[in-house]
């Protein structure tokens, strides 16, 4: 079985109302994990959470904006009182906006930003005492972060969301200097292209078109795919960190 040891552990899962982040979020408490799940919607977050509970596993829907400090600060209280100290955190917000750059899109550009990179690090201040708290009880620690293959390939109208994935990416790696001493690990994902709600958000109808071009001819990833790398990264022995994934639909090279 490849969950081997994901049973009794305390996950936060960001983005958890859709996509990616709802997939993970499911799958991990399926596996025995008591899992937060973390975002805006409220309405979406507890039909999830209900869903999960119902099926048997343990969850806590937190409504939480990565955007806001004292929002995420709070978010961290109420899962520390209700569940004690996190062991698994996985960053799955982002937002993905594409327009020229000489469009002067300052307000996307700041989105992306501050949900995309300062968003990330929100989250991992609010739980890295927990991380390193865990590892050194001789515990499973892991930080795992959902980048995108836009980190190192170029699109048009998507140089600002690449620009913030690549930073992501970056980032996770230097954490891995800081984390990895500790005995935590960290995980970068760059999944390809995925059917999820981050096409919905684009405004440019002839970027959209062109992005439903591209699930035409090449297909998706399901979140439910993307998930399963997640939970396969979490579930190794603590002594093995896979610190890069890049998972891709076969047809996407």
């Amino acid at each position: 079985m490849p969950y081997e040891n994901l049973a009794g552990r305390t996950a936060v899962v960001t983005g958890a109302a859709s996509g990616i982040g709802e997939a993970v979020a499911v799958l991990l408490a399926a596996q025995g994990a008591r899992v937060a799940l973390l975002a805006r919607r409220a309405e979406r977050l507890e039909a999830i959470a209900e869903k999960i509970r119902a099926d048997g596993g343990q969850a806590l829907a937190v409504v939480a904006d990565v955007t806001d400090d004292a929002s995420v600060e709070a978010a961290a209280a109420r899962i520390h009182e209700a569940y004690g100290p996190v062991d698994l955190v996985v960053n799955s917000a982002g937002v993905m906006l594409p327009n020229p750059v000489e469009a002067g899109r300052i307000d996307e550009w700041q989105r992306m930003l501050d949900t995309n990179v300062t968003g990330v690090l929100r989250v991992v201040r609010a739980f890295t005492g927990d991380l390193a708290a865990a590892a050194a009880e001789g515990r499973t620690a892991d930080l795992v972060n959902i980048s995108s293959v836009a980190a190192h390939v170029t699109y048009p109208a998507y140089a600002v969301y690449g620009a913030t994935k690549a930073a992501l990416t970056h980032l996770s790696q230097s954490l891995r200097t800081e984390f990895g001493p500790r005995d935590v690990r960290v995980t970068n994902v760059e999944p390809g292209l995925t059917d999820t709600e981050l096409k919905s958000h684009i405004d440019n109808a002839e970027l959209s078109g062109q992005l439903d071009g591209m699930f035409d001819a090449l297909g998706g990833l399901a979140s439910e795919e993307v998930a399963d790398v997640v939970a396969y990264v979490a579930s190794r022995p603590r002594r093995v960190n896979l610190g890069q994934i890049t998972v891709l639909p076969t047809r996407q090279v």
